[in-house]
């Protein structure tokens, strides 16, 4: 007797799987049909975003059962859009129950589907055919989707656009068809931008981007990163040659030694030291060991040092064009130094100094002196300058953590993430609970049948009186 109940089990366990998961699945896809359904009516684009948001998280639970029953609620049966959808889901056997008794509740209900609606349609069969690594179909349902897009001008379409422009992009993508679209692109790109979508524009920004070799921005980045260190903006050089030697792919190994040596410059001249596994990287020790040693002599502040590593590599950094830029560290290099003198002496005389800093000019007592007050007047030491007798004296340095300094700065750092923080929420977008929505297009279908009903009677009433 159990064993026949375990042999019945055993047999009804693909029909409980579908009918435990697929009721699931198809009644929320439903509840999100009816929320795009309300948001074309209100206009309201944040029900749209909200309906992408649970689509993504049912992904996974996409089955062709499941998709051709949607279809069949949402779209009209026997349409045009039906029917080319139709043919990229599967048949099943197993399900055709469910897909019949979905069809009947449609027919009973049948009603011209939303553009919104049938664009929604549009993306789901679209993820589904990637999901399911049917490629080349996905690629002609991409296609039919960009085409039937060129006919709406609607905001409640554009975030779904969006997202179908990102697919189009990938189908092509993984089909190796890339280059074919970049003019469909850019003509999309245009169109969003004409038409003040910006959600479209960030999109087709990222997609143009992924469509054209990255190399090419890689390179970009690279010059500009070179540009704006000739023209003394260390700061954004430094941020695009890091970006361009992140973004560099790891078989492109020369261009991304350029990239770290400006990157290693750009960063001495702003003072920073870099760290000593930027030298060490696989495949790049040799090329960056002139960039070590200068490193070194910068850290150090020793003039000598930096000269001899100058002479050295002279003819390496003629070929790499940074050069003049070494040219620049000089100034860097005396800084270091006198600010190493000023912490290691509390007096000292500017003939000293200008032999510690190894100063070769004519009179380097009178050049100790110029850089000496310079440097005080710049903030980088703390010291006073004894003119009359040539003294440097430096300032005894107290305890930072008994003055209200560090006090000052956790505050600028706490109020800088509490903005952040209003900002985020304000930037938030709270949507109503999903029973208010469905009760708001429950009273909302009854008021628009009252409508149709009470003018429908206003119209007997005129052709009675007629």
């Amino acid at each position: 007797m159990t064993q026949d109940v375990e042999m019945k089990e055993e047999q009804s366990v693909p029909s409980d799987s579908i009918s435990s998961t697929s009721p699931t699945t198809l009644q929320t896809l439903k509840d999100i049909a009816a929320l795009i359904e309300t948001a074309a009516y209100s206009r309201e684009v944040r029900r749209i975003v909200r309906a992408i948001r649970l689509t993504i998280q049912l992904r996974k639970k996409l089955k062709a059962s499941v998709l051709s029953a949607f279809l069949n609620f949402a779209l009209l049966p026997g349409s045009e859009v039906h029917s080319r959808l139709s043919a990229y889901v599967p048949k099943e056997d197993g399900h055709d129950m469910d897909v019949d008794t979905a069809t009947s509740v449609t027919q009973a209900t049948a009603k011209h589907s939303l553009p919104e609606l049938e664009i929604y349609c549009y993306l789901l069969v679209l993820i589904f055919l990637i999901d399911q690594k049917r490629y080349n179909e996905a690629k002609a349902c991409s296609s039919a989707s960009i085409a039937r897009l060129k006919n709406l001008n609607r905001r409640t379409v554009d975030v779904l656009a969006s997202r179908l422009h990102y697919y189009y992009s990938l189908s092509y993508e993984l089909t190796g068809d890339l280059a074919e679209i970049r003019g469909n692109l850019l003509a999309l790109h245009r169109t969003a931008t004409l038409r003040h979508d910006e959600l479209g524009q960030s999109r087709g920004l990222i997609v143009l981007t992924l469509a054209y070799c990255p190399l090419q921005f890689c390179r970009y980045l690279f010059y500009l990163g070179k540009i704006r260190t000739i023209q003394l903006e260390y700061t954004d050089a430094k941020e695009s040659l890091l970006q361009a030697a992140r973004k560099a792919p790891a078989s492109a190994l020369g261009f991304r030694v350029q990239c770290n040596k400006w990157a290693v410059i750009v960063r001495l001249l702003l003072g920073e030291i870099p760290e000593r596994t930027v030298f060490m990287q696989k495949g790049m020790e040799k090329a960056l060991r002139p960039y070590f040693e200068l490193t070194n002599a910068v850290r150090i502040g020793d003039l000598e040092l930096f000269k001899k590593v100058a002479e050295k590599f002279a003819s390496t950094f003629s070929s790499d064009g940074t050069n003049n830029l070494i040219v620049r560290l000089r100034h860097n290099v005396i800084r270091t130094g006198l600010r190493n003198i000023s912490i290691s002496y509390s007096k000292i005389s500017l003939t000293d100094v200008a032999k510690k800093l190894r100063l070769d000019s004519p009179n380097p007592v009178a050049d100790a002196e110029s850089i000496v007050s310079k440097a005080i007047r710049d903030g980088a030491i703390d010291a006073t300058l004894d003119h009359a007798n040539g003294w440097m004296l430096s300032k005894e340095t107290g305890d930072i953590y008994s003055t209200n300094e560090p006090q000052i700065a956790f505050n600028s750092r706490i109020a800088f993430c509490l903005n952040m923080h209003n900002e985020a929420v304000r930037a938030l977008r709270f949507p109503p609970n999903s029973d208010k929505e469905k009760e708001s297009a429950e009273k909302r279908r009854e008021r628009q049948q009252q409508e149709q009903e009470l003018a429908k009677h206003i119209a007997e009433e005129d052709d009675d009186e007629f």
